[in-house]
């Protein structure tokens, strides 16, 4: 009698968004529908979603870590994360998930550590007293470098899964 094997079966991709301070959330749910993938918009208080099925809005609690928890838990292989968050962004790759930032840059294994060395040093110096300036205004290149990264990412996932 011979045995054949199934593949194994995936989760579906999804879009996990670290909604609070966003400003790429537009771009999301359109590339989102162009992808035909789903979308959670985690968040600390009620934001306005668009009406679709393929959107999920999702309110944590009032915990500094609550959203950023959520997300973390379920972030893995089947996740692309959007957050400007560098801690969160180093949870979600060490699950496995793609993560990118609304300004388009991506976060990798090959990258993360990088960006958690700076912004430990950044905090350094603000708590001994230097001043230092805040991330840049967001910009139309940001946000074009963002939607370029997002179909790049999402392309290569999809042919990964294929």
């Amino acid at each position: 009698m011979e045995q054949t094997t199934q593949p194994a079966q995936t989760d579906p991709l999804r879009i996990l968004v670290d909604a609070d301070a966003c400003p790429v959330k537009d771009e999301v749910y359109r590339v989102a529908e162009r992808f035909n993938l789903a979308v959670v918009v985690v968040a600390n208080s009620p934001l306005r979603v668009p009406p679709s099925p393929d959107i999920e809005r999702v309110v944590v609690g009032d915990g500094p870590d609550a959203a950023d928890d959520w997300i973390a838990e379920r972030a893995g292989p089947d996740a692309v994360v959007i957050t400007a968050d560098i801690p969160l962004a180093a949870r979600c790759v060490a699950n496995g998930a793609a993560v990118i930032a609304p300004n388009g840059r991506p976060f990798t294994r090959d990258s993360i550590g990088m960006a958690v060395a700076m912004r430990d040093l950044m905090t350094d110096l603000r708590s001994a007293g230097e001043a230092t300036s805040g991330p840049p205004p967001f910009t139309p290149r940001d946000r074009s470098a963002f939607l370029s990264e997002l179909d790049r990412t999402l392309r290569r996932l999809q042919r990964t899964r294929a």
